[in-house]
């Protein structure tokens, strides 16, 4: 089965660090761009990183110098670090394959004290 599935989402406290996980199956993610999106309550859903399949990076600017994203070929496996958490990243958060025009359910990160 064609999907993916991401994981590690949670509550932190502003300043924390979480690791969120998104593995592919039934294909293999290494060789397209591999993207996290976001979307907040009543927010339209925006880019936050891409990795390329020769490991270039991007990075929405709200995000830079905070949020990391790498990928493990072998686990066939995409993650985001996202470190200095503030509450403003509160959102759900969403792994995409355009190529395959393929998203995972979401996992929901919370910001809060």
């Amino acid at each position: 089965q064609v999907q993916l599935v991401e994981s590690g989402g949670g509550l932190v406290q502003p300043g924390g660090s979480l690791r969120l996980s998104c593995a592919a199956s039934g294909f293999t993610s290494s060789v397209s761009t591999m993207r996290w999106y976001r979307q907040a309550p009543g927010k339209v859903r925006e880019l936050v990183a891409s990795i390329t399949s020769g490991s270039s990076r991007n990075y929405a600017d709200s995000v830079k110098c905070r949020f990391t994203i790498s990928r493990d070929n072998a686990k066939n496996t995409v993650y985001l670090q996202m470190n200095s958490l503030k509450p403003e990243d509160t959102a759900v958060y969403y792994c995409n394959n355009q190529a395959r025009n393929l998203w995972g359910q979401g996992t929901q990160v919370t910001v809060s004290s």
